[in-house]
């Protein structure tokens, strides 16, 4: 397929109502966003009280919804970076927006390290980890070889630099480490019945969208391996529930809710969840 096959017309929802377009990928097979803005732009796009992973803040059903569910997320991120036994224990977190995960790391004896770009949410983060968060420039500066474990929750379909940074995860993982990545699926269920109101989307803040075959296309690309992939099964029911305000204008969440827990039954089978983890081997 032509590198500049048009996937899908769409528009920002949530902050500037501004036109956007997908355009499939031929090399690896994940669609970009165009057209993509320069960093600097690209900032303004997140200037928004309802971008949730920038906030601590519970005003409404979604985000009180959001963080009961973050909270039992934590504990499962916890339970998969734990499955991945090292003696020393160092993690990097990449966008760790307020720094939960990098504290109940911390709390389970992880050596803990973030990245997070927004200086709101790093403040915040700061104030949990001990000082453990830095700006995204700061990246470069750390050996290499340094780490046993990378995450990345939902944060590498927003990097504007996609190789460079996973070439840089490579240099900074440990020969025998694990890069931990949770990305949208626009290959489920609930992304083909939304289509252009599917809210993981999210133009233009999220500038690549992958399914699993583009993610093990790119990985392989840079000596890494998927070794194993599981479903986030919650997400379903969040991006419906939001999907279905953007389609309807109502938060609808009886639809919502449904179009969610379908998704979750045909992904049981297809393997094809809203969203996926995928635990790659530094190999």
């Amino acid at each position: 397929m032509n590198k500049n096959t048009a996937f899908l017309k769409l528009k920002d929802h949530s902050v500037s109502g501004e036109e956007f377009e997908l355009i499939e990928n031929s090399e690896y097979g994940f669609l970009e966003t165009h057209p993509q803005h320069s960093e600097e732009k690209l900032a303004k796009y997140y200037e928004s009280e309802d971008y949730i992973s920038h906030t601590d803040s519970k005003r409404n059903i979604f985000e009180k919804a959001y963080h009961l569910v973050r909270k039992h997320a934590l504990k499962q991120k916890l339970k998969l970076v734990n499955s991945c036994a090292y003696e020393e224990r160092k993690l990097l977190d990449i966008g760790c927006g307020t720094g939960d995960f990098l504290q109940i790391a911390q709390q389970n004896n992880w050596k803990v390290f973030g990245i997070e770009p927004n200086e709101n949410a790093r403040a915040i983060a700061n104030a949990k980890t001990n000082n453990s968060v830095f700006e995204i420039d700061e990246l470069l500066k750390f050996e290499a070889n340094s780490f046993d474990v990378i995450t990345l929750w939902h944060v590498l379909e927003h990097l504007p630099k996609l190789k460079e940074h996973i070439s840089t995860f490579k240099e900074l993982l440990k020969p025998s480490g694990r890069l931990i990545i949770a990305v949208p699926n626009y290959k489920s269920y609930d992304a083909k019945h939304y289509k252009s109101f599917w809210a993981a989307y999210d133009v233009p803040r999220h500038l690549w969208h992958f399914n699993q075959e583009s993610i093990a296309n790119l990985m392989v690309k840079f000596g890494f391996k998927v070794e194993k992939t599981k479903p986030m099964w919650f997400d379903a029911f969040y991006v419906s529930l939001l999907s279905e305000k953007y389609k309807t204008g109502k938060m609808n969440p009886i639809k919502g809710f449904w179009v969610g827990l379908l998704s979750n039954i045909k992904a049981i089978s297809s393997k094809e969840a809203s969203s996926l983890i995928y635990i790659i081997n530094n190999n």
